[in-house]
This record gives structure tokens, C-alpha cells and sequence, in this order.
């Protein structure tokens, strides 16, 4: 796949949740959604010191083979634009509930409320703007959420982890 891509380097999560906070801030997300989740993972040893780790879900747009999101929606409210960034419009959203259980990364959410699914649209209208998604956008202590290309952040991801490994 090519386009833009979020892509969480869990080794580095500190699990402060600030991306949840960002996101919920900009989408406006009500209490109780996530459209990005922070989760405890284990505590074991490294270097033999505590090591805690995280798991960060969300949406991987250009990442995710397949989008079978896409795939399922029986009403084309899911799609992936020419940048990579899989959207839901929620005006042509059905609540049919297809697309939560197809979602490879438990990131799309059902709003009772609204009636409708809703996920993580990667901010798309900062990224039209000429800006990154919130919860990229150096709101992270750990710097470990990275927005652009996959295969530079990558590389980057790879680096620091050399680096971290020799500490």
C-alpha cells in the first residue's frame, strides 16, 4: 500500500494517553468512544528493569491491507481517499454494524446516540489544511506516534530503536 500512514511506535508508548486526549479535543468524541486507544500490555523485565509496555489502536489507513471496512459497507460510507486516509462519512452511515467486526484493529466505534459507526479519519481536515493529525502533532511525550510516509517512519522508528536498545 502507499499513502499517508499513522504508525505507532509501541516499544516508545509511555501509555500517558495524551493522543486520546487530542483526538477526543479535535473530533470532539463523546465520553465513552475512542477513535484511539491506549491499553495496557505486560510489565516484565528488560535489562532486568521493569519494562511496561502499551498497545496504541487506531485506524491504519494506507497500512491496513485490504480495508475490509471498505469492503463491507453495503452504502460506500467508508472510503479511502487518493492520499491513503480511509474516512467514514457519517451522513451515509446505516448502522448496519458491518464494519466494526471487520476491522482488524478494533478501531471503529458504534455512537448510540448519533445511530451511526464512527472511526478515526485521521484528521483529514488538518491534513487538507496543510497540518498533521492531533494526536501526532508533537502531542506525544514519548514522540512516538509518527504521521507521512511508512517508509520513512520507518527508518526513523528503526534508528531510535538502535539507540534505545543501546541503553
Amino acid at each position: 500500500m502507499s499513502g499517508l500512514a499513522l504508525i505507532v511506535d509501541h516499544e516508545a508508548c509511555w501509555g500517558c494517553m495524551a493522543c486520546e486526549v487530542a483526538c477526543k479535543k479535535e473530533n470532539r468524541v463523546e465520553p465513552g468512544l475512542k477513535f484511539i486507544r491506549v491499553s495496557d500490555q505486560a510489565v516484565h523485565l528488560r535489562h532486568g528493569k521493569p519494562y511496561f509496555s502499551y498497545q496504541v489502536d487506531a485506524c491504519r489507513h494506507s497500512e491496513c491491507a485490504g480495508t475490509p471496512c471498505v469492503a463491507v459497507c453495503p452504502t460506500d460510507a467508508i472510503s479511502v481517499r487518493a492520499d491513503g486516509v480511509v474516512v467514514m462519512d457519517m451522513d451515509d452511515c446505516v448502522a448496519c454494524d458491518l464494519c466494526p467486526p471487520a476491522c482488524p484493529y478494533d478501531a471503529i466505534v458504534f455512537n448510540a446516540r448519533l445511530g451511526v459507526t464512527q472511526k478515526c479519519n485521521m484528521c483529514h481536515g488538518r491534513i487538507d489544511a496543510g497540518l498533521i493529525p492531533a494526536c501526532a502533532d508533537n502531542i506525544c511525550l514519548a514522540h512516538c506516534i509518527y504521521f507521512g510516509d511508512p517508509a520513512q517512519i520507518r527508518e526513523s522508528i528503526e534508528a531510535k530503536r538502535r539507540v534505545r536498545d543501546r541503553c
